[in-house]
């Protein structure tokens, strides 16, 4: 019997300081699915200029405030992605379960079968990808560390200082990263 390695879904990754991949550098991810074929997820603080009305205008009403499509990562970000907090006893169709009350949302069905469905909704355009074992591999060396997600982490409204903040609270020696210059040769 081979034992299967332990999931991430559900879980925030946070990019190490010495991650300098442009599309994660201080990137806060939270892992929509992991399992044995690879992972998905969503990062959490780039919020763009782009309004959501222009581009799904059936999908504003649950809306978390900024009402920006967030950039979710380098693969397919022509694409449109829905993560979403669903109200007590409602399964918006199409709905995809990442953690509790919170899952991926079919923005591509009629708005108004899920509207209702749904507390609040974030749209990002892509999403961040790891074929097989890659993310594992990728924490363990840690170019990620794995933290515990928050009520309140996908859908702050302060996406600006996310990565700062998840560091800040953790209770071990990731705490002391929050404070890591961007820059380290500037000091």
């Amino acid at each position: 019997m081979i034992d299967e390695p332990p999931t991430l879904t559900g879980r925030l990754i946070v990019a190490a300081p010495h991650l300098l991949d442009p599309n994660f550098v201080r990137t806060v991810v939270v892992i929509c699915r992991h399992d044995a074929d690879g992972a998905l997820g969503l990062v959490l603080n780039r919020p763009s200029d782009i309004l959501v009305g222009d581009h799904l205008p059936g999908w504003t009403e649950p809306l978390a405030p900024p009402e920006t499509v967030f950039a979710g990562g380098p693969v397919q970000p022509e694409m449109a992605v829905g993560l979403g907090r669903r109200r007590r006893g409602t399964v918006p169709p199409g709905w995809s379960e990442v953690a509790g009350d919170l899952g991926l949302v079919d923005l591509a069905g009629p708005p108004g079968a899920s509207v209702g469905d749904l507390h609040t909704l974030r749209v990002f355009a892509g999403y961040a990808g790891w074929s097989a074992g890659q993310l594992d591999f990728e924490a363990s060396s840690e170019d990620w560390f794995v933290v515990g997600l928050e009520a309140g982490d996908v859908f702050t409204e302060a996406a600006g200082t996310l990565w700062h903040d998840v560091l800040h609270r953790q209770q071990s020696e990731l705490a002391l990263y929050a404070d890591f210059p961007a820059d380290p040769s500037a000091n």
